[in-house]
């Protein structure tokens, strides 16, 4: 069965988050977008854990699906079957090893709520989880892996977006050069790296460190409408153990669906405050200094990446999974009509597309040009062309800036 998923989201008891990150939204967004499996995100938190169980019913083994009393009556009106729900939550561990203060997110993806129950228990022990559906523990991620083996047997542990610099496992500002030095003796137990925004596979082919892992994507959504901003190709029966083999060991994992890097806000060096934005070579030549203010650039995904690969640019993993680079639909109708993606104007067009047309990714990915034309505008239906032809005109994001894809010129 051919699915969509997205696995690493949060709820509204993250820290900057949507209000509207209930599961009745969260159902609502998954069937404008086409995708099938989502993740819960932060079962660390008590409230939320709690709200699971209210609202949410067992589906397929080690899988859920919104209840049909809390099913809004807009996403019914929606075709397609529910998206189930799968058990998931994202843990920042900061703590200081081999002499340097360690800043990481992982993401852990759970056989289910009682098993999610065990987890929080455990990690409660430890630190605060009440405050934050992303808990912040003083926890070397050696010790939460080998935690989460002792204590939930299938559950996986994914590090998350692995260049982030300031959170990833590989983050220039706080991370590692090598899983092993952050995972020791565990580091074959983890099989599945999520390679972030700012980032795509073609980048991450050139460490051959990675070549046994399984590269995935998601969203890292803090709103219901940013789900599937990236997300995996999956091809396995819908239960948590099909999900666990394509994960784990790559069965039935057929690609994933990227953000353009550039878009990323860490794909290049930069200062923000001062505007600076800077690609590896010039960011070389100004020895990692802003030459505004000289304070120290952050350095992006593109610059780190080189600093640790050992093949070239342009290098292609033989027997590669395939990927698609998108932009969500809602950018793609404002650059068409020429108006900021939170006017009534496009989110009116996005939603008589969805009705006229299909899903999201329908639309994006599968639609006849022809047929979006007929039921949206030529300037609309031309978009998507260059979009999947990627036509596109990047900007790179720098330091906590979000990069612009554009599909025309001003001219």
């Amino acid at each position: 069965m051919e699915i969509i998923a997205d696995l690493h989201i949060h709820s509204r008891y993250s820290m900057a988050t949507s209000k509207l990150g209930t599961p009745e939204y969260l159902d609502l967004w998954a069937r404008k977008k086409g995708i099938s499996l989502v993740g819960t995100g932060d079962f660390t938190h008590p409230a939320w854990r709690e709200e699971l169980k209210e609202k949410l019913v067992p589906a397929e083994t080690g899988l859920y699906r919104l209840k049909e009393e809390y099913v809004l009556e807009e996403a019914k009106l929606l075709p397609g079957q529910a998206p189930r729900f799968v058990i998931t939550g994202e843990i920042s561990s900061i703590y200081k090893k081999n002499g340097k203060c360690r800043k990481v997110h992982n993401v852990l993806l759970l056989p289910g709520l009682e098993a999610a129950d065990q987890m929080a228990g455990k990690l409660e022990q430890i630190g605060n989880i009440y405050s934050d559906g992303r808990p912040i523990l003083g926890l070397d991620c050696h010790d939460l892996l080998e935690i989460l083996l002792e204590n939930c047997k299938g559950g996986m542990l994914v590090p998350a977006h692995i260049w982030t610099p300031h959170f990833g496992l590989f983050g220039a500002a706080s991370g590692f050069d090598t899983m092993e030095e952050c995972f020791e003796d565990l580091t074959q137990y983890v099989h599945a790296v999520e390679t972030g925004l700012s980032s795509d596979p073609p980048m991450n082919w050139r460490l051959s460190a990675l070549d046994g892992l399984q590269l995935i994507s998601n969203s890292d959504a803090h709103s219901p409408s940013r789900l599937g901003r990236e997300a995996n190709l999956l091809d396995i029966e819908l239960s948590y153990e099909g999900l666990y083999n394509a994960i784990q060991y790559g069965k039935g994992l057929m690609g994933t669906l990227e953000f353009f890097p550039e878009e990323g806000k860490y794909h290049y060096d930069g200062h923000r405050k001062c505007h600076i934005c800077l690609s590896p070579e010039e960011a070389e030549k100004y020895h990692g200094k802003c030459p505004v203010c000289g304070k120290k650039l952050t350095m992006g995904v593109d610059h780190r990446i080189l600093d640790l690969a050992d093949r070239e640019t342009g290098f292609v993993k033989k027997n590669a999974r395939p990927f698609e680079s998108i932009v969500p639909l809602p950018e793609v109708i404002s650059a068409c009509v020429g108006k900021a993606v939170t006017t009534k104007t496009v989110a009116c067009e996005y939603e008589k597309m969805l009705q006229k047309l299909g899903n999201e990714f329908q639309i994006l990915r599968e639609i006849p040009i022809e047929d979006i034309e007929k039921e949206s505008s030529e300037k609309i239906a031309e978009g998507i062309g260059k979009l999947r032809r990627k036509e596109v005109i990047c900007k790179p994001g720098f330091d906590g800036e979000y990069g612009k894809i554009c599909l025309f010129t001003q001219k």
